[in-house]
């Protein structure tokens, strides 16, 4: 009944190990950013920036070697989510002193503000950077008001 659980591999084990480390970094004031500015939390995958104007909010995964079709995007009640899996091909005869490349199935999930449009939300991929871009609503965008 357990085995799926105790399996290192699991979503289930890898979501209680994040959830460790954010309860660690919190008690202890840790910054996650420990590693340099450059690294991101273990188990973190695909790396993302966000980036906000008045028309849009514009989401920029980080995955190269992903299959674009094999991505799974969705939204729903302004969370966006990204599923999918990587593999990664290694060579059976060598012994690896260290291995920083995550294989696995990943899940990423983003809370988006309230003022998104979900009916208009455009997906890209080039170079290994998927692009998600979120239009905000009409009636939130600033408008230019004419004094007369």
């Amino acid at each position: 009944m357990f085995v799926t659980f105790m399996n290192r591999e699991s979503p289930l084990f890898s979501e209680f190990q994040r959830l460790e480390q954010e309860l660690d970094e919190f008690f202890t004031g840790a910054t996650p950013w420990a590693g340099g500015i450059r690294s991101l939390p273990p188990g973190t995958f695909p790396a993302i920036n966000v980036a906000s104007s008045p028309d849009a909010l514009t989401v920029y995964l980080f995955a190269p070697g992903i299959d674009a079709k094999a991505l799974e995007i969705s939204l729903q009640q302004n969370v966006l989510s990204v599923n999918g899996r990587r593999e990664v091909s290694q060579d059976s005869n060598a012994t690896y002193y260290r291995n920083e490349r995550f294989e696995g199935e990943f899940r990423r999930s983003i809370a988006l503000p309230e003022d998104i449009d979900p009916d208009k939300v455009e997906a890209s991929y080039r170079d290994g950077i998927v692009e998600i871009r979120v239009q905000r609503r009409e009636a939130s965008r600033p408008r230019q008001i004419e004094i007369h």
